[in-house]
C-alpha cells in the first residue's frame, strides 16, 4: 500500500519490440534502442514512479521473445507494472509471459486512493479497436463497486478523434456505449490511451482524454495523411492526489533518429 502523495504514474506505450533487437526496426528506427533511451529517462526521474502503465503495442512481431525482452528490460527498475494489449499484440502470449513480478496481469487495482481500470480493445488482425459487451458490463460493475473514489481508465485505442483523418479511422470503433458509461460516473477523471504515437489532450464533460508519444517512431499531429514526425520518443507522467486532483506532463528522451523517408503508411 502506498501512503505517500501524490502517487506518481508513468505511462509507456507503443514500444513495438521484436524478438531480435538487432534486426527489429520500425520505419528504419531500431525500436529497442529508442525504448532503452526512454527507460534511461525514466530511471533518472526523482522520485521514481510508483506505478508503470504499458498501454499496448508492446510487440511488433507478436513473439514470446519480444515480451520476454520487455520483461527483462523492466526488471531492473522494479516498478509495479500493469499492461493492456494493442492491435499489434498477441493477448494469449502476453498473458503467458507478462505475469511475474514486478509485472502484473491485473486489470483492476487501487493505489493511493485512485482506482485503475484497464480495458482490452484488441481485435485480432485489425488496426482499429473494440470493447466487447462483456468488458462494458465488467467496467460498469467495477464503477458501481468503487463508489466516489477517483478513477483512471486505460485502453490502447482512443475513444475520441484526435483531428488526424487517417488515424481517426482506426481508433476505437463504436465508442458510444463506452462513452455513455463513462459519462454516467463522475468519479472517472482520466481516460488514458496509446496507439496514435503522439501527444493529445482534450477535456470533455470534465473528463481528460490523453494520449502519449510512442517510445519509438512518432506520427505528425493534425495531419490528414500518414506523415512521420521528428519529435523524440517519450513517456507521460501523472501525479495523482487522493482527492481526485492531478497533474500530468510529457517527458521526452534525447534520442535523435533518422527514419525511413519512403514510409507511406501504417
Amino acid at each position: 500500500m502506498i501512503s505517500k502523495f501524490p502517487v506518481l504514474v508513468a505511462q509507456i506505450t507503443d514500444t513495438h519490440l521484436f524478438a531480435n533487437p538487432t534486426q527489429g526496426k520500425m520505419y528504419g528506427v531500431p525500436t529497442e534502442t529508442s525504448f532503452l533511451k526512454v527507460l534511461e529517462k525514466l530511471g533518472q526521474l526523482q522520485p521514481q514512479p510508483d506505478v508503470l502503465l504499458l498501454t499496448g503495442d508492446i510487440s511488433q512481431d507478436e513473439t514470446p521473445e519480444s515480451y520476454q525482452r520487455l520483461a527483462s528490460l523492466l526488471s531492473a527498475l522494479n516498478i509495479p507494472t500493469y499492461w493492456i494489449a494493442g492491435n499489434h499484440d498477441c493477448l494469449p502470449i502476453m498473458e503467458q509471459v507478462l505475469n511475474s513480478a514486478p509485472i502484473s496481469s491485473q486489470k483492476s487495482f487501487e493505489i493511493g486512493g485512485w482506482y485503475f481500470l484497464l480495458l482490452n480493445t484488441n481485435v485480432p488482425g485489425c488496426l482499429y479497436g473494440q470493447v466487447s459487451p462483456e468488458s462494458l458490463k465488467w467496467l460498469e460493475s467495477q464503477l458501481k463497486i468503487i463508489g466516489n473514489k477517483p478513477v483512471l481508465i486505460a485502453l490502447h485505442h482512443p475513444l475520441v478523434k484526435i483531428n488526424s483523418e487517417w488515424m481517426d479511422r482506426i481508433l476505437l470503433h463504436e465508442p458510444e456505449p463506452l462513452l455513455n458509461i463513462i459519462n454516467r460516473y463522475p468519479q472517472v477523471k482520466i481516460v488514458l490511451s496509446g496507439h496514435v504515437h503522439q501527444e493529445f489532450d482534450t477535456e470533455i464533460n470534465g473528463i481528460r482524454y490523453l494520449t502519449t508519444p510512442s517510445t519509438c517512431i512518432q506520427f505528425e499531429p493534425k495531419n490528414p495523411e500518414f506523415v512521420l514526425d521528428k519529435k523524440s520518443p517519450g513517456l507521460r507522467l501523472l501525479s495523482l492526489y487522493p482527492d481526485g486532483n492531478y497533474t500530468t506532463k510529457i517527458e521526452r528522451s534525447d534520442y535523435i533518429y533518422e527514419f525511413d523517408i519512403t514510409a507511406s503508411g501504417y
